[in-house]
């Protein structure tokens, strides 16, 4: 993890990937915090997904590792830190933080842009948020590609609007290696890789039932509204796989630290 600005973060491995243990408030903190720091920052939201393929790419290893702030969203990571690290960690997911960052984005009167999805969603999406957020500044709303030879355009776009808040759907990890990749031609912008969260927010796609989530089985809701799906979610049970062995070798380790 790159340094915080002096801001001391509890850190936890989870298979080798390293996340921060946050509640939605500190979250929201530490993002304020980033805010006001007049530098760009990148944030990502670790799922299972996320950890398994870390595990075999070096490069998306690299850029997890360099980012300021790694948030827990899987559910799966969130019981792998229970239970080998004893840490109640709860879930922060894209969705569920990006209201709440554009309400802190309108009291901090911080731009916001949105970036990626498919044509007309990020438009139906930033005119969902300043529904539920007035006085929310849009700084721009454009699909575009990751490709990159589009990339000079829209960090200029995203540099002519001011943005401090840069909301990047293109899908992990195309997402987060378009941020690295860019982060230092953004200005001083807090970028964040969403996912299909603006699907959720302009209503393209509906979300799980709230005790579906409460449950951890977001995911298999998911699969059965989009069988095609099934190739990512085989990465499910090798994270289970992993988990679980890591926690029964830890327990292991710690009986024989006793008996020594």
């Amino acid at each position: 993890m790159s340094p915080l600005i002096g801001i001391e973060l509890p850190v936890r491995n989870v298979l080798g990937v390293s996340v921060h243990p946050l509640s939605m408030p500190a979250v929201l903190q530490t993002l304020d915090r980033f805010l006001a720091d007049e530098r760009p920052h990148q944030v990502v939201t670790v799922n299972a997904e996320f950890v398994v393929r870390a595990r075999r790419d070096a490069a998306f290893r690299r850029v997890l590792s360099a980012s300021d702030l790694a948030t827990v969203d899987g559910s799966l990571v969130a019981l792998t830190l229970r239970y080998l690290h004893g840490v109640p960690a709860r879930r922060v997911t894209g969705v569920d933080l990006i209201p709440q960052l554009a309400r802190l984005a309108a009291e901090r009167d911080c731009p916001v842009f949105l970036l990626g999805a498919g044509p007309g969603v990020a438009e139906a999406a930033g005119d969902r948020l300043r529904s539920l957020v007035p006085g929310l500044v849009i700084a721009g709303m454009y699909a575009g590609s990751p490709h990159p030879d589009e990339e000079e355009r829209i960090c200029a776009m995203i540099r002519l609007g001011a943005a401090r808040v840069l909301l990047v759907a293109y899908g992990a990890p195309t997402q987060d290696f378009w941020i690295a990749r860019n982060l230092q031609r953004l200005g001083p912008c807090v970028a964040i890789g969403v996912g299909g969260s603006f699907d959720y927010l302009a209503g393209v796609t509906p979300r799980a039932p709230s005790w579906l989530r409460r449950a951890g089985l977001e995911w298999l809701y998911r699969l059965v509204r989009q069988p095609s799906r099934w190739r990512r979610q085989l990465a499910l049970p090798l994270f289970v796989y992993l988990a679980v062995r890591d926690v029964m070798l830890h327990r292991v380790c710690q009986i024989w630290v006793n008996e020594g």
